[in-house]
């Protein structure tokens, strides 16, 4: 099994609108699906819930690892953590990382999510199934987003 998710897009807007769209906690949440309570800082947790239908239980809580500007975003978290009576905190979290280059169209997003490898072996391949697929909507998502939101 792969223990890491990559996928890319190009996306039609500048570099600096796709970065806003992923570090402004408010756009993040419209086009994320989550209610997210303060803005994003490095090195801090991140709460909130999310606003996806069948899901509004779950709570949305990660750790910003990096904000460089126009670069790369990244945060931490326990990928596809739906039950909320289990504790996932014993868990070592997977590492989501954003990353942004200019095109001449656009921008290329890279969005890519390791360490699945460090998962529990009873969660894992569930786990990556689904936030790969959970990947490919985002980005649909946030293309939609850039684009309907210059």
């Amino acid at each position: 099994m792969e223990n890491r998710i990559e996928k890319r897009i190009e996306l039609k807007a500048p570099v600096s609108r796709v970065w806003r769209a992923l570090t402004d906690h408010r756009e993040f949440g419209q086009w994320f699906q989550v209610e997210i309570d303060a803005p994003f800082v490095a090195g801090q947790p991140s709460f909130g819930h999310f606003t996806v239908p069948g899901y509004e239980h779950l709570r949305w809580q990660v750790v910003i690892q990096k904000l460089e500007p126009e670069k790369l975003f990244s945060f931490s978290w326990h990928p596809y953590a739906i039950d909320p009576l289990q504790d996932y905190s014993a868990e070592t979290p997977t590492l989501v990382e954003f990353r942004l280059q200019p095109t001449a169209g656009g921008t290329l997003l890279l969005v890519t999510e390791s360490g699945f490898e460090k998962l529990p072996d009873a969660r894992r391949a569930q786990a990556f199934r689904m936030n790969d697929s959970g990947w490919s909507t985002q980005l649909r998502n946030i293309e939609t987003h850039v684009t309907r939101n210059p």
